[in-house]
């Protein structure tokens, strides 16, 4: 008659309503084995008696349970008791949203909803003597139950087949929901969703998968929450926390690994304290069970090996997941399905830390500046966003001032007791390259790394690649090695337990100043980490400071906060109260990187030498000239000059024959760039922006390595120079555009195009330069047939478009007024279209953006119509069967907002979704600085390819975003159901096929 389940301390997960005669003995016997096998259990019924009412147990079973299962056989509707729990279960449905699945056993799906047939018979003969009223509740809820799609057992060649399909089902559905103790962790469904993936839950082969990443990342709450999702599908279940250190317990190594075994046995098993005396004890036991494992925190080989040495170990169908640090451990135990855990993005860190420390997702008034600050001092790590939020709770806002300022320079206990192992762990030389990059070489390449300690003793590619593994090192998209700050500040904490004479790295500023004025430094020292913005008095330099200093390679000198009058308000007027160097001043002869930001000489002493130098970083200087006379540069790699603002001349490189990278932006006094470049052969980076008064620039690059040249806004440059054909990223101002060079129709390998004009595209009619602005753009982009993106800036005489190549895909348009029209290729599809600020766009030209793009913005007040369900408002609900959406928010500023504000940011609008209630997925829809009205539009693809199960799904999105400059006042959804992949909603799907012949594509958007 039933089994059920109930909330998530009961016994039992499925209610499953039947007409015992009919599938007792056959079809449910066989059901219920295949849920024991999948770890879920059912309710036997057999000693509840009959009556004529439905047993108070059954109905709380009902009420209890996650899911219930109708099973329709032949004679189902001749008992009055299915009838009624038939009628209890909808009715659950309806209250609490319970999950309800059907099975046609042996009646077709038309019999039951019309009660006709046997079955028909069967329900009359049931109905006789009954009240009107109750045949017409028992009607209609066959009649709803009947609409549910469900399995057809007529449908199937093999009753076993369909049992697994059921069975499989149901784990599923157990599957999407989550513990409460997990609901409110921003982010943690994301996780699931692709750990759920790497997991295969329907293979029927025992997988072991890794979860990887750096500490403090969540990788135990991501295992903790699998847990507690997947427990229900397997036959026995165990979590073992922490056991990173069980090899140092003084055990030989088969000891350590029967003492693991009996603690895994003797959880798993549910047997305190269970004794094994050989290490076949862990296959023996659970060979033949499906069983869900958590191996937490392995931090050595051997541990793997002791407790899950092979696959056959375990049932089939059984899963073990490992969470580590170290990513070799996984490689060596031939671990090839890992998740590695990524940062959260900028605004879920932000929402992490305001959930502890305001226990709500946004920060109350006057916290919002905080929410910039913090997730930058913890790099996002989750672990130092619940630490931080938690001591800041309930703090003023005076207070808090006094707490970051105190955690900027020192780490929370909690948060060192967790980073700090890591390290410690290291070998000699790994820490010593873990301080390099903590210091001097965060978010430079491996290559750069390698030349800058090409005369150290390390082995850099094997140090690096140990640091990799550990997770104490990341590589991003761009290939740049990252070590987050938290990080950094364990190696900031490891220099200063040293003893002041051992140290090779010197951080502390105020032995810096006592080093730098008494001239007491040693051969030891390697390197020089100086943050002036902390000292107090001014720093006199002695011009011998560096003399004993033989050994110094590294020198960097930086401000970490600075006095916002001199460097943003005022940059043409650069101050440096705090350091003062003598003309004659000796620098180290074999450093291989000088950073020096507000470096106070006019020149680099005459005794300067360069011959070692990798790097030269010298932004927001004094000088007038970098050097007297001719330097040997055949090591240097990379040269930055940025905000040099009385440099009048870039020095002769012709000796820089492997420069890599030249960046002069905002030199203000620049006139010349020298003709050497020309011959710089390995050169790959070029920028020169805001240099109004530049006039001479080379009028040949062509050369080998070039693969980026960005010089806009140097307005007395009218030419584009001859560039090498090898170029992928341009910007270039629009003027320029007027007599380019004949090799610009062999650039194939352009992937990359922007044009600035003279208006700001950031501020609403910001003018940065009075010039003949261009009004057409020249027609030889269409022969670009590698280009994929380009940009046009602040061009306010710019009417119309040119003719676009085939490969286009991304197209930027900002701030140009007059644009009226848009013609794009018709067979075309943009992955993303942007027109901001373009105010005089046409209706035809809004309705070609929309219509080819997967993602687009332009100005607009209302929700265009094809978007058939619309709401006022940040939010939306629509019921639906397809997983494919086309998304509209119109967003609208409560101001116009300038980069000069002091509470300008570029805040994220995000869109996040639930499904029948539970949150699915939170996606980043665009970055918002608008001015006017605007509409943001883009497509959501939700789960499989395939679709969900047929049944109806209630979805929500909703936008949000944490400025409060913005409100969403206006959201639409188009349902796309063509699997062609154009832009099709759910209404013209249901006109095309109610007369195929008559449609002629018209209704596509």
């Amino acid at each position: 008659m039933a089994s059920s389940s109930s909330t998530r301390t009961s016994r039992y997960r499925v209610f499953a309503s039947f007409h015992g005669p009919d599938v007792r003995k056959t079809f449910l016997s066989h059901l219920r084995k295949q849920f024991n096998y999948n770890g879920i259990t059912m309710f036997d019924d057999q000693g509840i008696e009959r009556s004529l009412m439905i047993a108070p147990v059954l109905t709380r079973a009902i009420r209890e349970s996650k899911i219930s299962i109708v099973l329709l056989s032949k004679n189902y509707a001749s008992s009055s008791w299915c009838l009624d729990e038939l009628l209890d279960i909808l009715k659950c449905k309806g209250d609490m949203g319970q999950t309800v699945m059907t099975v046609f056993y042996g009646v077709d799906p038309s019999d039951v909803r019309k009660q006709t047939g046997e079955f028909g018979i069967a329900f009359n003969e049931t109905c006789a003597g009954k009240t009107e009223e109750e045949r017409r509740k028992w009607s209609q809820a066959l009649n709803d139950v009947g609409n549910i799609a469900g399995e057809h057992f007529l449908n199937w060649d093999n009753e076993s087949k369909m049992i697994e399909k059921i069975a499989r089902d149901v784990s599923n559905k157990l599957n999407t929901r989550i513990s409460r103790d997990f609901e409110d962790m921003v982010g943690l469904e994301a996780h699931l969703t692709k750990m759920q993936s790497l997991l295969h839950l329907n293979y029927d082969g025992a997988m072991i998968v890794g979860i990887c990443g750096p500490a403090g990342i969540g990788k135990t709450t991501i295992a903790r929450a699998l847990h507690s999702r997947l427990s229900n599908s397997f036959q026995l279940t165990c979590f073992m926390e922490n056991i990173r250190g069980s090899y140092n317990s003084g055990l030989d190594e088969y000891g350590l690994k029967l003492c693991l075994q009996e603690q895994l046995l003797s959880k798993i098993l549910n047997q305190n304290g269970k004794r094994i005396y050989h290490l076949g004890a862990v296959p023996e036991r659970l060979c033949y069970q499906k069983v869900l494992i958590i191996l937490d925190d392995v931090d050595d080989l051997k541990q793997l090996e002791a407790l899950a040495n092979e696959t056959n170990w375990f049932g089939p169908g059984s899963r073990i997941i490992v969470t580590t640090e170290d990513q070799e451990i996984l490689e060596q135990h031939g671990i090839n399905n890992t998740y590695h855990v990524d940062f959260p993005t900028a605004e879920k860190a932000r929402k992490i830390f305001c959930r502890y420390a305001f226990r709500q997702s946004s920060a109350p008034s006057g916290f919002e500046n905080f929410l910039e600050r913090v997730p930058k001092l913890c790099s996002n790590l989750p672990l130092g966003l619940r630490v931080m939020g938690s001591s800041l709770r309930g703090k003023k806002e005076n207070e808090w001032e006094v707490i970051l300022h105190r955690l900027e320079n020192s780490l929370n206990r909690d948060i060192e007791g967790v980073l700090r192992v890591g390290f410690d762990n290291l070998h000699e030389n790994d820490q010593s390259l873990f301080l390099h990059i903590a210091f001097f070489f965060n978010y430079a390449d491996n290559d750069h790394v390698m030349a800058m300690l090409a005369d150290s003793n390390l082995d850099v590619i094997l140090g690096l690649k140990t640091l990799a593994y550990k997770s104490l090192i990341q590589k991003s998209t761009e290939g740049k090695i990252v070590m987050h700050k938290l990080l950094q500040q364990v190696g900031r904490q490891a220099v200063q337990r040293q003893e002041p004479w051992k140290r090779r790295i010197l951080i502390d500023s105020d032995e810096i100043c006592d080093v730098l004025q008494t001239e007491s430094g040693s051969r030891s020292v390697t390197g020089i980490s100086f943050d002036i913005s902390t000292i107090v008095d001014s720093v006199y330099v002695s011009s011998q400071a560096f003399k004993r200093m033989r050994n110094l390679r590294f020198l960097s000198v930086y401000e970490t906060r600075f006095d916002r009058n001199d460097r943003v308000l005022v940059p043409e007027v650069i101050k440096n109260k705090r350091v003062h160097v003598p003309e004659d001043m000796d620098f180290p002869p074999r450093l291989r990187l000088l950073h020096w930001e507000l470096y106070p000489g006019k020149c680099l002493p005459r005794t300067f030498n360069s011959e070692y130098l990798v790097e030269l970083r010298l932004p927001s200087n004094k000088l007038e000239k970098l050097w007297e006379g001719a330097q040997h540069l055949s090591n240097l790699k990379k040269m930055n000059l940025k905000r040099s603002m009385n440099l009048k001349n870039l020095p002769d490189l012709s000796n820089a024959t492997n420069l890599e990278e030249l960046i002069a932006d905002d030199c203000e006094s620049l006139v010349e760039v020298s003709s050497s470049i020309e011959n710089l052969h390995k050169l790959k980076h070029l920028q020169v922006l805001n240099c109004k008064n530049l006039q001479v620039f080379p009028t040949h690059l062509n050369l080998a390595s070039l693969e980026s040249v960005l010089m806009y806004r140097c307005w007395q440059v009218r030419k584009l120079p001859d560039i090498s054909t090898n170029l992928t990223t341009l910007a270039v101002t629009d003027t320029m555009l007027k007599e380019v060079p004949e090799s610009i129709k062999h650039w194939p390998h352009l992937q990359n195009l922007h044009i600035y004009g003279s208006f700001n595209p950031y501020g609403s009619r910001y003018l940065i330069h009075s010039g003949a602005d261009i009004e057409k753009i020249p027609d030889f982009i269409k022969d670009l047939h590698g280009l994929e993106c380009l940009g046009i800036y602040g061009c306010p005489k710019l009417a119309s478009l040119p003719e676009f190549p085939g490969s286009l895909r991304t197209l930027k348009v900002d701030t140009c007024e007059s644009l009226e029209i848009v013609s794009l290729p018709f067979d075309s599809l943009f992955e993303y279209l942007r027109f901001r600020n373009c105010r005089n766009l046409g209706q035809e030209a809004r309705r070609i953006i929309i219509q080819q793009s997967l993602r687009s913005h332009l100005p607009g007040r209302k929700v265009p119509d094809v978007f058939d369900h619309r709401a006022m408002g940040h939010s939306l609900s629509i019921h639906s069967d397809f997983y494919r959406f086309r998304i509209c928010a119109v967003v609208s500023p409560k101001r116009p907002m300038k980069r000069a504000d002091r509470d300008f940011r570029l805040s994220p609008l995000l869109c996040s979704i639930r499904l029948n209630g539970f949150p699915l997925d939170e996606k980043t829809v665009e970055d918002l600085f608008f001015h006017v009205e605007y509409l943001c539009i883009f497509h959501i693809y939700l789960l499989g390819k395939d679709g969900w199960l047929e049944q109806d799904n209630e979805i929500l999105f909703e936008f949000s975003t944490s400025a409060k400059n913005f409100d969403i006042i206006e959201c639409g959804v188009q349902i796309l159901t063509d699997r062609s992949g154009s832009c099709k909603s759910k209404s013209e799907q249901v006109s095309e096929d109610d007369d195929e012949n008559i449609s002629d594509g018209s209704n596509e958007i």
